[in-house]
């Protein structure tokens, strides 16, 4: 009786909703939370006790903050590999098994931090949890495609956005709470807390369905077909359930060889070469626009940047967070309405203008308080505009201008990127704040009015990727050199 109904006995969109809330809601908000959580606790005074090598709060020398980046930062250097190690593991092993191992090591990361009496051991949980983090992002996101119809697909993927920035509310909060306490429970709980959300993955993912396509391309088409039927709520024997199945062996039979990552360097009429490497500049973007600045750091920001209260700073921290949150629903609802491109410039125009409000705000000495206001007020509307393209739409749109064939490692490849470059943000922001002070903010500014420029340029709407490519391939042909993007620019699909 129980093989009869599986998957809870759920169908059709009771079973998407189960898939959202049990596994990409926890998988993201372990994300968003242990990504941050470390950035609101460094100036407690029995962290500081505990760990004085990062002491920044009472240190004379640029070298605690230094290390203290360092330490934060090695959650994004477990992640890269974890990220990477997808691309086979996930194909080798199937989805749900490499959900459950990133589960594993982010509770045991989890473990060792929370129960951590020197910072080797910290340091050393840091990088098992960025591991199992950094599995959890490389593949749930192509599980749940997986799983998911196109016409959802890009609404589904906008709420990894969401639920990471939940991570962020729930961190920033949870932080506030037990600040009031004292003793080592001011920073042992609040890190604690998100083993709960690793251990609801664990238990339920293997309850849960495996890729249909995974298991196609394993010859498992029985167990595929009566997923596909389950997951739309109609009959195996269905004309759209046939329909499906036909059109993943079709795929399946044309992308079968084992595809060399050399071909990402590759020219041609696909233009293989120009998407990795706008890919890859879209993922650059995400980090040095300033986003993983400000989620991360806002509490630092607050109290030593801008020389507010431990108490304030961390309200305001969770308070901007909470504004992040809700403003990720303004990309839930436009992102399909106004297309990517839209939403790219939009996002990235927005932030450079806060960036460069900040910049001359924080100029100002901390004892002027209209510019402390000002300051707070541009973090506010940077947590508006960062949702609206680059929590979210980045990840979606690099999935959706990689061709079928090298979806897998483009795809990888961008998102390690995306953790190389969150390293180096999470590395040198505490010494910058300390010693360079508003001029940090300048280079963010410069780097951030690149984006609508950049994308206007390069980045095609995925609707129209075939007559885009066509067009670049005339092009070249024409003048036998580079891509002449800026005479071919009245026609770029909008």
């Amino acid at each position: 009786m129980a093989a009869s109904q599986p998957f809870f006995g759920l169908r059709g969109k009771a079973l998407t909703l189960a898939q959202i809330i049990l596994i990409v809601c926890p998988a993201y908000i372990v994300f968003g939370y242990n990504q941050s959580v470390l950035g609101g606790l460094v100036g407690l005074s029995d962290w500081t006790a505990h760990f004085p090598e990062i002491d920044t709060v009472h240190a004379t020398s640029s070298s605690a903050a230094t290390i203290q980046g360092l330490v934060i930062a090695t959650f994004t250097l477990g992640a890269l590999p974890g990220c990477l190690s997808c691309s086979y593991t996930a194909e080798r092993f199937g989805r749900r098994p490499v959900i459950f191992v990133g589960a594993l090591l982010s509770l045991i990361g989890e473990i060792l931090e929370a129960s951590a009496y020197a910072l080797a051991q910290m340091v050393v949980g840091r990088v098992i949890l960025g591991v199992g983090v950094g599995m959890l992002s490389g593949v749930v996101p192509t599980w749940q495609s997986e799983l998911s119809s196109s016409k959802n697909r890009g609404k589904h993927v906008v709420l990894v956005g969401l639920f990471m920035a939940l991570g962020y509310v729930l961190q920033a909060w949870i932080n506030l709470g037990f600040f009031h306490y004292t003793g080592s429970v001011t920073w042992r709980a609040p890190i604690s807390i998100p083993t709960f959300f690793s251990l609801v993955i664990m238990a339920t993912i293997f309850f849960l369905p495996e890729s249909p396509r995974w298991l196609m391309a394993k010859n498992r088409a029985t167990e595929a077909t009566i997923t596909m039927s389950i997951l739309k709520d109609l009959s195996e024997d269905s004309a759209e359930i046939k329909a499906d199945v036909a059109a993943i062996e079709l795929s399946l039979e044309e992308h079968t060889a084992d595809i060399p990552l050399l071909d990402l360097l590759k020219s041609g009429e696909d233009r293989i070469a120009f998407r990795f490497f706008i890919c890859l500049l879209l993922q650059f973007y995400q980090q040095m626009s300033g986003g993983n600045l400000i989620s991360v750091y806002s509490t630092i920001i607050f109290q030593q940047g801008l020389g507010l209260s431990a108490e304030i700073s961390r309200i305001l921290s969770g308070a901007t967070l909470t504004w992040k949150f809700l403003s990720c629903f303004v990309s839930f609802f436009s992102i399909d309405r106004f297309g990517r491109r839209a939403c790219l410039m939009v996002s990235g125009t927005g932030m450079a203008c806060c960036m460069m409000g900040l910049a001359i705000s924080t100029s100002f000495p901390k004892s002027n308080f209209p510019a402390q206001v000002l300051s707070v007020l541009f973090v506010f509307l940077f947590n508006f505009f960062l949702p609206i393209g680059f929590l979210g739409a980045n990840f979606l749109y690099c999935s959706e201008i990689a061709p079928l064939r090298l979806r897998v490692a483009m795809s990888s490849i961008s998102t390690a990127n995306h953790w190389l470059w969150n390293f180096v943000v999470t590395m040198i922001t505490p010494v910058a704040i300390s010693s360079i002070g508003f001029k940090y903010y300048i280079v963010y500014t410069c780097i951030g009015f690149c984006i609508p420029m950049s994308v206007y340029y390069l980045y095609p709407e995925v609707c129209s990727l075939a007559r885009y490519f066509h067009r670049l391939a005339q092009a070249k042909q024409e003048t036998d050199h580079g891509y002449e993007a800026g005479r071919y620019r009245s026609n770029f699909p909008r």
